[in-house]
């Protein structure tokens, strides 16, 4: 069974408000591709996945005139998918809601929040005092994760989707409002993943077999802030030094080496600059899931080697997204 997360830039432009693909020579909103480049580099990546659940990220919008599960079940139609159904959870108002496409004949999904007194529903608030004035801050989801109850032939998981806040200083107008921007993101994306981790604890205290995968916008080592709080919002929801820790082998990676190689999911222009390459995407699995002796792969277009061999899926996956799939393949 195969399991995959996949963030798509601006996966919500390709689409009409009927939910059909637009698919023509018009600009998308990825620098220099057009909505028929990206449609048809998206379009090869779903099928060459051939997963059973793909976890995207950044899906098209749900809102008055728009609909996440009319878009990508027009879309899985049109490139003959065996993924074609979706689920959303709760929407937002950014144009990038988390959605699951999967394979109806395979698997079975339902949307399914849980809370707790320590850990409410995604869709409220959380208080914790980041900014240390001794006054709780509320702390919401722009994009709220989406919580599965996936019934699979290897038997019930829980998935929980992520897309945490970036820690990007958008808006500042000079280096001083930078740094404090960032900062205070920084603090927001550290309390959004306590919030989620508490959730984990939960279900990993209950026995669930659990995955928890998606955009974190963050991982060990990733900027210079991490120092000033001490770890990544990722290692937070790995549960790195208590409780019942999640398992990621590329977080794991990340975690062992300050110098030298790590893996990348992400890829991103700068104008008249190199290529900036990041981890920010993760599948981390409980500690029953791991014991099935799972596979990861990241589809890379120039670090996997039958990515980068199959040049039609390599221009597709360029075209497609600066993100690239995190695939979990699990022995039925």
């Amino acid at each position: 069974m195969r399991i995959a997360t996949y963030n798509v830039e601006w996966f919500n432009s390709l689409f009409d408000d009927a939910g059909r693909l637009i698919d023509d020579g018009s600009w998308s909103s990825r620098w220099d591709v057009t909505k028929a480049q990206q449609t048809a580099g998206l379009g090869r990546v779903f099928a060459a996945l051939d997963a059973d659940a793909v976890m995207i990220i950044e899906a098209p919008d749900t809102s008055r005139h728009r609909s996440t599960i009319a878009a990508l079940e027009h879309f899985a139609a049109r490139f003959g998918l065996r993924a074609r159904s979706a689920l959303t959870g709760f929407t937002n108002d950014t144009q990038q809601e988390i959605a699951l496409l999967y394979d109806p004949d395979t698997v079975t999904a339902r949307h399914d929040p849980k809370e707790t007194h320590d850990a409410p529903r995604f869709d409220r608030q959380f208080a914790m005092d980041v900014d240390v004035d001794a006054h709780p801050d509320p702390i919401i989801w722009s994009k709220p994760p989406l919580e599965v109850a996936l019934e699979t032939p290897l038997g019930p998981l829980r998935l929980i989707g992520v897309h945490a806040k970036s820690k990007a200083p958008h808006g500042a107008r000079d280096q001083a409002e930078a740094t404090r921007i960032s900062i205070q993101n920084r603090r927001k994306q550290l309390a959004q993943c306590i919030w989620l981790r508490r959730r984990v604890a939960d279900h990993l205290a209950d026995g669930d077999d659990l995955i928890v995968l998606g955009d974190f916008n963050d991982g060990p080592g990733l900027d210079e802030y991490e120092k000033l709080f001490g770890r990544s919002g990722v290692e937070i929801v790995l549960g790195e030094g208590e409780g019942i820790p999640l398992f990621d082998p590329h977080a794991r990676m990340a975690l062992g080496r300050r110098i030298g190689a790590t893996p990348t999911t992400a890829r991103f222009k700068r104008k008249g600059q190199p290529f900036l390459q990041a981890l920010l995407d993760y599948v981390m699995v409980s500690p029953d899931v791991h014991a099935r002796a799972p596979r990861w792969q990241i589809w890379h277009p120039f670090d996997h080697p039958d990515c980068y061999a199959d040049a039609v899926l390599r221009d597709a996956l360029l075209a497609a997204s600066d993100h690239f799939p995190v695939v979990l393949d699990l022995a039925q």
